[in-house]
């Protein structure tokens, strides 16, 4: 999620909240429950749980980059809304 996030840093997300598009939100990926996916929100389709959005990448062409071109859109349902982000240190 370069330049929004790098390497190290942190966020603090919360579950559900309205659906706007350019936030972040957290969920699981759609290929790999395992795995999650931190995306900026791109066309948003339908209202509250039931919503679905374009999950999109701020840095599409980095290496192993997925987005909803991809895997199509994701339920609003199961993903969280990034509320602060924390910038690492850089190393001296």
């Amino acid at each position: 999620m370069r330049p929004a996030l790098g390497p190290g840093d942190g966020l603090v997300a919360l579950r559900g909240g309205s659906i706007r598009r350019g936030q972040l939100r957290v969920f699981p990926d759609p290929r790999l429950s395992t795995r999650w996916l931190v995306k900026r929100v791109g066309e948003v389709h339908g209202t509250g749980r039931r919503a679905i959005f374009e999950a999109r990448s701020d840095n599409p062409r980095a290496a192993g980059s997925a987005d909803s071109h991809e895997f199509g859109p994701v339920s609003a349902d199961g993903s969280y809304r990034v509320i602060w982000t924390a910038r690492a240190k850089s190393p001296r």
